[in-house]
């Protein structure tokens, strides 16, 4: 438990540092930055899997590069669900997952 909230820490202050350097991520507070580090977890945990297992052929035919995308869709969607974090279109949130 101790290690999953180390992990969570360090995800929420990663959250910061992403709207501080990738222009179009913003953060309100630590509340909306700890929500979205666990729906980040929670997403990349179920979610990614899943939607990594149906884009497998596009992901072959690019050589793996299509799961830039599938981060960037789950980062989108992530500040989409939770208020007080934003992303400002979908390059925005590209880079944002590129640098977390």
């Amino acid at each position: 438990m101790k290690k999953f909230i180390a992990s969570l820490l360090v995800n929420t202050l990663a959250l910061f540092v992403v709207a501080s350097l990738v222009p179009g991520v913003m953060i309100d507070g630590w509340h909306a930055a700890l929500v979205a580090a666990l729906l980040l977890a929670l997403f990349n945990a179920v979610l990614k899997p899943l939607l990594l297992f149906v884009t497998c052929p596009l992901t072959v035919m690019t050589l793996g590069l299509f799961t830039l995308f599938v981060n960037a869709f789950i980062f989108f969607l992530v500040a989409r669900l939770v208020e007080g974090f934003s992303v400002y279109g979908f390059w925005s949130a590209f880079w944002g997952a590129f640098v977390l």
